[in-house]
């Protein structure tokens, strides 16, 4: 059956996954043989899988006798799905964010997206590799290495994989799982969906939980999907909205939020939308990427979107810093590790860094020069420089940024080439969507579309339009 499966399973999307196994064509268990069968394959040298869950296939089992007996949960049921290593399981997985230090931690408890996804019934595969702490380790740390599983290749080629949702990204690309849950900071889901050709959604902040997830930045992370077309973007958000109570983030979502955002699938969604071109991010890039992006702008203005070009930000141009991801994320993990089962070797920022010092063979190859930078912090998140950079950058990206260009030019969205863009909404704390554009002699590239906050279901819609315009992902040749 495994065999099959092959020729139409690595690019399948998940509801024609769905209908074959209600017509009995296939099954969850045979699609997780499937995919456990791939990643043994090809895994070796692209290390995007940190660890298989040992319970994937009694999982997948029940979930095809439930099917039988009592029907359908929903559109993820018995689908398998790859999870990015910060995302806590209550189960024989780890979740180390690719430390060793914590390569033998457990989780007492499902992370909000983690049972969210049980629920409907998903089959967690297994975990992703990513970069150590989510890239906030070392300045010189490559995108996509950690010392637990060390370093992730693009499945396209000798070309940059993104990160730090790398394992996530490389995984989906390579046909490991049917998508995959990343996480972003800044440009951590969009930035490897731009270089593996895939639709890489970065919710607005709060509209997805965090709690259960090993941080960087309670004002700045989310977690989202990565997925290979822009409906399994949207059946997986859908699945994984809710409002938290472990998560205070979360209440801003009430009323704001859908269970399904299919239903903003539309083929003509770019016609009539009011589209700011933002050419101050074209400026620096590759002459591959920025063709792209400029056959990118033709279809839009083919599928009748009016795009207003240029628009200018008022805070272009400004030089940020990063003392509230330095703050945050001294107090925000301290309180994640200190909440870890005794056996755990560490549970302070503070304890890690002398952990890496005394296993600095395995875990330092590239220094720990940012943690030790947010180790000077206070931890309490009263600093003055903390606070004027928190309330500064938001009003930049927001009422000088995103929201003032929305308004001042009557736009539904704005458009940006590549990934640029991310810092930006990152800081607003609000919403992207990356699809695939093509693919240049450095590997695949992306555009991307950015709006207020709570716009996914525009969002959606744009990449959508923009997708059934032009299908340009192919997969890669393994």
């Amino acid at each position: 059956m495994v065999i099959k499966l092959h020729e139409w399973i690595i690019e399948a999307d998940i509801q024609s996954m769905q209908q074959a196994m209600e017509t009995g064509a296939t099954s969850s268990v045979e699609l997780v043989k499937h995919y456990l069968s791939r990643i043994e394959q090809y895994d070796g040298r692209i290390r995007a899988v940190l660890e298989i869950n040992p319970d994937a296939l009694a999982i997948a089992t029940a979930l095809d006798r439930e099917r039988q007996e009592s029907g359908l949960r929903g559109p993820l049921h018995g689908i398998p799905i790859l999870i990015k290593d910060n995302i806590d399981t209550a189960d024989q997985m780890h979740t180390s964010a690719g430390s060793i230090a914590l390569a033998n931690s457990r989780a007492a408890a499902d992370a909000f997206v983690a049972a969210k996804l049980r629920e409907a019934g998903a089959v967690l595969l297994g975990k992703t590799n990513m970069t150590e702490w989510a890239n906030f380790m070392s300045s010189g740390m490559p995108s996509g290495y950690s010392s637990r599983g060390g370093q992730t290749a693009n499945p396209y080629g000798p070309f940059e994989v993104g990160g730090s949702s790398a394992g996530s990204g490389a995984a989906v690309a390579a046909g490991f799982a049917a998508a995959a849950i990343g996480t972003e900071t800044s440009g951590s889901i969009v930035n490897p969906a731009h270089h593996n050709s895939l639709v890489g959604l970065k919710p607005t902040v709060g509209l997805l939980s965090r709690s259960g997830i090993i941080p960087i930045s309670h004002s700045q992370d989310t977690p989202g999907p990565m997925t290979r077309n822009v409906a399994d973007a949207a059946i997986l958000l859908g699945a994984l909205t809710g409002m938290d109570e472990r998560d205070a983030f979360t209440l801003a979502s009430e009323g704001r939020g859908y269970r399904d955002y299919t239903p903003f699938l539309k083929a003509d969604g770019l016609k009539g939308a009011r589209v700011g071109v933002v050419r101050g991010y074209f400026a620096g890039l590759p002459e591959e990427v920025r063709q792209a992006a400029e056959r990118a702008l033709a279809v839009l203005r083919e599928q009748g979107a009016e795009l207003i070009d240029p628009v200018v930000l008022p805070c272009e141009g400004t030089e940020w810093n990063y003392e509230v991801l330095r703050h945050e994320f001294k107090k925000d993990l301290n309180d994640y590790l200190g909440n870890l089962d005794h056996a755990v070797p560490i549970h302070s920022l503070h304890d890690l860094i002398l952990y890496n010092n005394e296993h600095r063979e395995a875990a330092l190859k590239y220094g720990q020069s940012i943690l030790a930078w947010s180790e000077e912090t206070s931890g309490t998140l009263t600093e003055a420089l903390y606070l004027d950079s928190f309330h500064r950058y938001r009003e930049l990206t927001r009422a000088q940024g995103i929201d003032y260009a929305l308004r001042e030019h009557q736009l539904d969205a704005l458009f940006f080439p590549g990934d640029e863009g991310y810092d930006l909404a990152a800081r607003a704390g609000y919403p992207l969507i990356n699809i695939p554009a093509g693919y240049t002699s450095q590997g695949p590239t992306g555009i991307t579309f950015a709006a207020g906050a709570f716009s996914e279901p525009l969002l959606l819609q744009l990449a959508y339009s923009f997708e059934q315009a032009t299908r340009y992902r192919v997969p890669p040749k393994l």
